[in-house]
């Protein structure tokens, strides 16, 4: 039975949907056929569920998040621990969830919350784990695997078919090779890939696309090869990076995101894939 309150929204909900008493749906929001929408769920305008999905427990999906079918969110954490509390999931703005994605919700033992920024892409079979933080514009390609508790940063891709480990950090605008197995923090505007992943240079062309100018990407390359592959401790060599190019706000990121506590450690430094150079053609 529908609702009290969701008249006016009967013709954007098909017959088979079912809709728990409590669920608050703006009017505009669209479910389709076969959809189960639980009696804690707050769906705000423009949201479009299109068949097949289930949204549960404390789930808040923010204004036009569309999801596909068969797609689960605000679905139990898979941890022992869990006994029903109730914690939350959010979604942020205009994030897109494809077919058969879950996204569960956090753990006591945890934040309590699993959050999605806006503008987010969650391809295909891609799992985004309890009490895990994505900040906004962040890609999960398919079947893309993230375990409890991993934070990522804005503007990060994840290629296909990658795993990352509990409690990884991986700072903003960097981007993870498809099927690579990260169980370390990746540094902002870092690149890595492999099983398991090592970091083999920065995100030279995520940083093109966003307009820092070439002098500074190769700058930016230079302080690189200085904090990675330079004599001395990583001590000395983050601070004589940070002394020979203390005009580069993006290195000032990367030396400030190492300097924070890890639990898991930093990915190690591998050996760089033959690609062509992102400067090529450029005057």
């Amino acid at each position: 039975m529908m609702p009290a309150g969701l008249a006016t929204a009967a013709l954007l909900i098909h017959p088979t949907a079912l809709i728990a008493p409590g669920a608050r749906i703006a009017p505009d929001c669209r479910i389709g056929p076969y959809c189960v929408v639980g009696p804690h769920a707050v769906l705000e305008a423009g949201c479009e569920l299109i068949s097949h999905v289930v949204i549960e427990g404390h789930a808040h999906l923010g204004p036009g998040v569309r999801v596909h079918p068969f797609a689960t969110i605000g679905q139990a954490p898979q941890d022992l621990k869990y006994k029903g509390e109730p914690t939350r999931v959010e979604i942020g703005a205009r994030t897109m969830v494809r077919e058969h994605a879950t996204i569960h919700r956090g753990s006591v033992g945890g934040h309590g919350v699993t959050t999605v920024g806006a503008d987010c892409l969650i391809m295909v079979g891609a799992h985004v784990a309890h009490d895990c933080t994505l900040d906004h514009h962040v890609i999960l390609a398919n079947n893309a695997l993230l375990g409890g508790h991993v934070e990522i940063g804005d503007t990060v891709f994840v290629g296909g078919g990658a795993a990352v480990h509990q409690f990884v950090r991986i700072g903003r605008q960097s981007v993870i090779g498809g099927l690579s197995g990260v169980e370390a923090d990746i540094i902002p505007y870092g690149a890595v890939l492999g099983n398991r992943a090592r970091l083999v240079g920065l995100n030279q062309i995520g940083l093109k696309r966003r307009g820092v100018a070439r002098l500074q990407r190769h700058a930016m390359r230079l302080a690189f090869r200085a904090i990675f592959h330079g004599p001395g401790s990583v001590e000395e060599r983050r601070d004589l990076a940070e002394a020979l190019y203390p005009d580069l706000p993006q290195l000032m990121e990367i030396l400030a995101f190492l300097r924070e506590p890890s639990r898991r450690g930093f990915c190690k430094v591998g050996r760089a894939p033959l690609v062509e150079d992102d400067d090529a053609g450029e005057a």
